[in-house]
């Protein structure tokens, strides 16, 4: 009965998450973090395209090269913000409004503290981690400047996703992807009057970024302090105090899920330079293929978020039926969307590789990969959903191990027996249905134990 004949938006316009209907409310929560992802990528690509088109291969090269550490720490903040949706999804659900208020003037300190320690890391050890990588010589010192120059971003990063995890809880997301447009708006006209007016290169478009990144931090926090609701925030708010308690509970949940997502970029690592041990050909396609895991993972990962929000909210409102049909119905949206896109890209293929490379043996070089991988994307499901479950309520220490374990450690076996036996393309990427087949059942398990528990508590 708790599902019918209720509205789908609150007073705020936000979704309802304890109440109506979740095939609808998840669907409508999770179709603007789609968008947002996809205009993430796109804007990423528009980055690229800029300086490939009006600057020089060595710039392209430059900032090309530290793609793997822009995603190991940007990844890292990525999952401190999750941890803040989870707790104040909670609290909101618990309808405790200082619980609430407590849990996001600790999510800022923390975040913005994170966000502080990494940049300074990335300005110190930028040269030092990019030879680590063996950058090419003639490509170390863009790939410095640029580094350093996106480092100085990384505080917005952090504030961003502390934002965009606070709004997500109390069901809006329409509105981080309003101001993430605006800001990859702001960064394409950036990217093109630094490169082309003022004749910058790399540096141009560190700049841009970081420009664009802070104006978004800027949106969001003047709107969390207009906003007269249980998710404002003003910085005079942070005279209240800090929760030590609810920082461990954020910390714990947080740092789990940000070197996760660290660690999935340093196994990456490991498939590149296999990729690499072939010719440059097969290099070239398996780079432009590689733009459709972005694509695919990025939209599926929507409702990875819609799942571990709303669990952790009806979580807190004490609706135990709602909490696992939450993971139920996000599990099923994420592998219907995976199949949907895995399906297309087998079908059109050719297509989406011409979009990156013209020459034909480039193209069939990236087929390989396609064709395997279309069959796989829908599986990753059943893995990343239980993960977002898992932290949905509250555990993320046990999930991450086994997905470290699963992923990231299994992979690097495949590549030394299975891989280093067969040495083809399909040898290599089969590594992934299998590794994410083999951490689904592990995670599955370990969530079943996990909410039993829960549910025992009761």
């Amino acid at each position: 009965m708790e599902d019918q004949n209720l509205n789908t938006e609150n007073t705020h316009g936000n979704i309802q998450i304890t109440e109506g209907s979740l095939w609808k409310n998840i669907f409508l929560f999770s179709f603007p973090l789609m968008l947002s992802q996809l205009l993430q990528v796109l804007f990423n690509m528009a980055d690229v395209a800029v300086v490939g088109k009006f600057s020089s291969a060595e710039a392209l090269g430059a900032v090309g090269s530290t793609t793997t550490l822009v995603t190991l720490f940007t990844g890292f903040l990525i999952g401190m913000g999750s941890a803040v949706n989870v707790r104040v999804a909670h609290h909101l659900g618990a309808k405790n409004k200082e619980s609430t208020a407590s849990s996001i003037r600790t999510s800022f300190v923390i975040c913005l503290i994170i966000s502080c320690i990494i940049a300074l890391l990335c300005l110190l050890s930028a040269k030092f981690i990019l030879e680590l990588l063996e950058t090419k010589d003639d490509l170390i010192d863009g790939a410095v400047l640029y580094f350093r120059i996106y480092a100085l971003g990384m505080p917005a990063l952090g504030i961003f996703n502390f934002g965009n995890g606070v709004l997500s809880a109390n069901g809006d997301t329409k509105r981080p992807l309003i101001y993430l447009l605006i800001a990859g708006i702001l960064n394409v006209i950036l990217n093109l009057f630094f490169v082309i007016v003022c004749k910058m290169a790399e540096d141009g478009v560190a700049l841009s970024s970081i420009l664009s990144q802070y104006v978004s931090v800027a949106l969001i926090l003047i709107y969390m302090g207009r906003k007269d609701s249980e998710c404002s925030f003003r910085f005079r708010d942070l005279k209240k105090g800090l929760d030590k308690e609810e920082g461990k509970r954020i910390l714990g949940l947080g740092i789990p899920a940000g070197l996760q997502n660290a660690i999935f970029a340093i196994a990456n690592l490991f498939i590149q330079n296999a990729v690499n041990s072939f010719d440059s050909v097969m290099v070239e396609g398996n780079s432009a293929a590689a733009n459709a895991d972005t694509i695919i993972y990025n939209v599926m990962s929507a409702f990875y978020t819609a799942c571990s929000t709303f669990m952790g909210q009806n979580r807190g409102a004490g609706k135990q039926k709602r909490v696992l049909k939450s993971y139920y119905i996000g599990l099923a949206y994420s592998f219907i969307i995976g199949a949907i896109l895995g399906s297309a890209l087998f079908l059109f293929g050719r297509e989406f590789l011409s979009m990156f490379a013209n020459e034909e043996e480039v193209i069939e070089a990236g087929l390989q990969r396609t064709q395997i991988m279309s069959f796989s994307y829908a599986f990753s499901a059943f893995m990343d959903c239980t993960i977002a479950a898992s932290r949905g309520i509250g555990k993320s220490f046990a999930p991450t191990v086994i997905v470290i374990m699963g992923s990231c450690v299994f992979r690097v076996a495949w590549i030394y027996t299975v891989f280093a036996h067969f040495h083809t393309i399909p040898s290599l990427y089969l590594l992934y249905i299998f590794s994410w087949v083999i951490t689904a059942i592990a995670e599955i398990i370990c969530f079943i134990i996990s909410y039993k528990k829960l549910d025992s508590a009761k």
